[in-house]
């Protein structure tokens, strides 16, 4: 079975104790815990300013790097408008609206997105962060985008089924749901091919989420989709 952790970070992270990941040292781990590959986002990017991030693809083939984008009027954000992130065509991208004190849903944003939704550009965002109002209120302004929802907690499994039952374009990481049963009910409610495989590492545990996607009560077939089949189909723009 193919596993492919759809989100990792790359680079050291400030004000945490916890180890700065090399390229080296991120597939040594990916082997240690027997996953093919990640998408990872650049802690610079990440924690940082974008407009002032070195911006370096990870470069290799078992890695997909997530750029963060921050929509704002030319001169305020990165880049300098949204065409320049459809020309660099990434498999997925990154906003943090709280962090990057931007408006997930304001005019300026709402043209970002559906400029990347016409191109086939998928959206992820941290549910910690934006909080799923915020996500629901985006994909019913743009419901033609598709959005990964990264690291939401446990007690919101009711929400989260209400988002992906009437928000198809929207994808969930299992990585914190870590409730027992939580995974394969939400499955159960919403289908496998809307969840996606992710640890959040290193600031979220990776070890945790990968025994669980080992022992999850469910067929085989959605097991695999949840193992890296739904992010492939979220990228490519298909239904698994």
């Amino acid at each position: 079975m193919r596993i492919f952790d759809a989100h990792r970070v790359l680079g050291p992270v400030p004000g945490d104790h916890v180890p700065s990941s090399d390229i080296a040292g991120l597939l040594a781990e990916l082997d240690h815990l027997g996953v093919d590959g990640a998408a990872v986002t650049p802690s610079d990017e990440l924690y940082g300013d974008p407009a002032r991030a070195r911006h370096r693809d990870a470069g290799h083939a078992r890695l997909v790097t997530v750029p963060v984008i921050l929509p704002a009027v030319p001169g305020a954000g990165w880049p300098d408008g949204p065409g320049a992130v459809v020309d660099a065509a990434p498999a997925l991208v990154r906003a943090c609206p709280v962090r990057h004190r931007f408006a997930l849903t304001g005019p300026v944003a709402l043209g970002w997105w559906r400029e990347l939704a016409a191109a086939g550009i998928p959206l992820a965002t941290d549910a910690g962060e934006v909080g799923l109002d915020r996500v629901r209120a985006l994909v019913t302004a743009v419901p033609e985008l598709r959005v990964l929802v990264l690291s939401p907690g446990y007690r919101c499994l009711r929400e989260l089924a209400e988002l992906l039952t009437v928000h198809p374009g929207v994808y969930v990481e299992t990585g914190t749901l870590a409730a027992a049963g939580g995974v394969e009910w939400l499955a159960r409610q919403a289908g496998a091919h809307r969840l996606v495989f992710g640890t959040g590492a290193p600031v979220w545990d990776d070890a945790g989420p990968r025994f669980q996607l080992d022992h999850l009560r469910l067929p085989d077939a959605d097991v695999e989709l949840i193992a890296a089949g739904s992010f492939a189909a979220l990228r490519a723009g298909e239904t698994p």
